[in-house]
């Protein structure tokens, strides 16, 4: 799939993914995968559904949908270049995920940010109705671990 707007590409062809630039982003400029394995990623991009945000051709953005593509899908890694953001490219992102043919039907749809509420409440998300009923397993310091 593919979609435009203006200059700015979405696409789901993981042919197009700059794995540098996501590696480099998450690597070193989020807060949720600080030190990841470039490994890893390619793992994680391996067995998602990704999209990328592109500009004439430049990978500028980034997300991924962990999904059993029946009843549930976890977003995840999102992200734009800062260089990028303010331009409404993020919830642009999002609701392109969110309508893609692969990803209808699903029951829920979850996500964790610090800070981007904002920008998932105006594509529908909405802080957990009942928090009490989700658990978790949390390695905050797995990327840092010596083998």
């Amino acid at each position: 799939m593919k979609w435009q707007q203006g200059d700015f590409t979405v696409t789901d062809n993981r042919e197009d993914l700059d794995i540098e630039v996501i590696h480099g982003f998450l690597c070193r400029e989020s807060y949720w995968a600080e030190h990841i394995p470039r490994a890893t990623v390619e793992k994680a991009i391996t067995h998602s559904l990704c999209f990328g945000l592109y500009h004439a051709g430049k990978q500028i953005g980034f997300a991924r949908a962990v999904s059993d593509h029946a009843t549930f899908a976890y977003l995840a890694d999102v992200f734009v270049l800062s260089d990028y953001r303010g331009r409404g490219l993020g919830k642009w992102l999002v609701s392109c995920i969110l309508i893609h043919p692969e990803l209808q039907g699903l029951r829920r749809w979850m996500l964790a940010t610090l800070d981007a509420h904002r920008l998932y409440e105006q594509n529908g998300f909405v802080p957990l109705r009942h928090p009490e009923w989700f658990l978790e397993i949390h390695y905050p310091d797995i990327y840092c671990r010596k083998e």
